[in-house]
């Protein structure tokens, strides 16, 4: 692929970032200076990309010009994300796309052990706690996950987590749209 080739196919993946990051092209107008005319014009592949327009838009989208007009082949595997803060919570997409299954690392601070207060919505979870100790309420049922435990649970009954005994949470979670469910199937091996 020469250079006009790499350059007209940044269109394409201009968009698919936009998307990924769930903004809209005004968003993206008001974060860079670059009008949605252009904008538009950049994804459909109506303009030539040059480098004033490239690196605002590898900015807003925490990426690198060479993701942006890379050379087709293999795809670059790492997934560039930007943690979320949510609730004193630090939640790390683990996943490229806004929909179907999603993972994040989660991060709970020190100190997050509040008065749960349930919560429901369509979907499914499931949670993997990597160190400390999580308390899930799960409707009129508490549980206390350790390290190396998992929960899964349809996310329509009302639920909350914290840290059980005021101390930090690392964990993996999965959730996924009413009906998709993950399935993790593992053995236990006995050491003696």
């Amino acid at each position: 692929m020469d250079t006009d080739d790499a350059i007209g196919a940044a269109g394409i993946r201009l968009r698919a970032l936009r998307r990924d990051r769930g903004m809209t092209l005004a968003q993206v107008e008001e974060a860079t200076g670059i009008s949605t005319s252009t904008l538009s014009r950049l994804e459909s592949g109506g303009r030539r990309a040059t480098l004033e327009l490239l690196l605002p838009l590898a900015r807003v989208y925490g990426t690198t010009l060479d993701e942006l007009v890379r050379a087709p082949g293999v795809p670059d595997p790492r997934v560039r994300s930007r943690p979320i803060r949510r609730d004193g919570m630090t939640m790390l997409p683990l996943t490229r796309h806004a929909s179907g299954l999603q993972a994040y690392k989660m991060v709970l601070p020190p100190g997050r052990r509040t008065v749960p207060q349930p919560r429901t919505h369509e979907g499914y979870e499931w949670l993997y706690v990597l160190s400390g100790r999580l308390r899930l309420v799960l409707g009129d049922t508490e549980t206390v996950l350790e390290p190396g435990e998992a929960a899964e649970f349809d996310t329509r009954m009302p639920h909350w987590f914290g840290t059980q005994d005021g101390g930090p949470v690392e964990l993996l979670s999965l959730f996924g749209a009413q009906g998709e469910r993950a399935h993790v199937r593992a053995s236990t091996v006995r050491r003696g």
